[in-house]
């Protein structure tokens, strides 16, 4: 098992990401609102791997981010890779709390830390809903010992 995935354990979604120069900004760092897109990623992988989108087509009920936080521990650059993990640490009938954590596969060592909240919307009504029981027992499934709040 490689540094990066044993500083991810515990995390139910790992995606690598490769940095790419177009990545960086003008102080030669990979800019603050590029870690957002790697969350958004592992964000992204988690939800395919629950099905959400499949509930969204079919029912038009889906995620919508709240809110997001990112406490940036190490500047990447390029070349590097870098590993995110996700995970659901709440979980409510309408709202899900998820951590993330960037690894660098250059540094072995965490590059960020994050949060978001997701909540159930209905895209046909334009509003809050709740998510299908189907799609939170999926997440229940893939999160070991999680209960719904």
């Amino acid at each position: 098992m490689s540094d990066s995935h044993n500083l991810l354990a515990g995390y139910t979604v790992v995606v690598e990401m490769p940095v790419l120069w177009g990545h960086m900004d003008a102080f030669q760092h990979v800019n603050n609102t590029v870690y957002f897109r790697f969350f958004e990623s592992a964000r992204i992988a988690y939800g395919d791997r629950i099905g959400m989108y499949k509930f969204l087509k079919e029912h038009g009920i889906g995620p919508i981010l709240a809110a997001t936080s990112c406490d940036f521990l190490k500047p990447l650059r390029y070349p590097d890779t870098v590993t995110v993990g996700c995970k659901t640490v709440r979980l409510s009938e309408s709202d899900i709390e998820q951590e993330y954590a960037i690894c660098s596969d250059r540094l072995k060592k965490l590059a960020a830390v994050g949060t978001a909240r997701i909540v159930a919307y209905d895209y046909h009504q334009l509003k809050k809903s709740r998510f299908p029981q189907p799609l939170i027992d999926n997440i229940l499934k893939l999160e070991k010992g999680l209960h719904l709040a």
